[in-house]
């Protein structure tokens, strides 16, 4: 894992370092063939340099979110923002159930929509999988 992704989790609180490290593991664990770094402030994993997955810590949570989560079809996540994005949000480790993210992990590599490119067609997505 990249180290400025560690230095990241190392500088939240106890409790919020231990969710950092669970999502980071896992999300390393079921894309092992992901590029990850901070981007934007925020741990990010990276297929064919379109972003997959990532999170960021929030006022009085972590937030965990997937680009293309809007399109897995899965209750466990929430619409976030105008475009394909859904978030889950964790306020402690035992929150966060892992079968339900190895499922979400899977749908991320198999479910994209273009972000990489997203500047370029001026603001339109377009499907990359799924």
């Amino acid at each position: 894992m990249n180290p400025d992704i560690t230095a990241y989790n190392n500088a939240q609180t106890k409790e919020d370092q231990a969710i950092c490290d669970l999502l980071a593991q896992e999300i390393c664990i079921h894309l092992p063939e992901a590029e990850n770094k901070i981007w934007h402030r925020h741990p990010v994993w990276f297929l064919d340099g379109n972003p997959v997955a990532g999170y960021s810590k929030l006022k009085d949570c972590v937030r965990l979110l997937f680009w293309s989560g809007q399109s897995f079809d899965e209750p466990g996540l929430l619409p976030e923002g105008s475009f394909k994005a859904a978030e889950a949000r964790y306020k402690n480790e035992t929150a966060v159930n892992k079968k339900d993210l190895k499922r979400w992990l899977k749908k991320a590599r198999d479910i994209q929509w273009d972000y990489k490119n997203i500047v370029k067609r001026r603001g339109v997505l377009e499907r990359l999988k799924g």
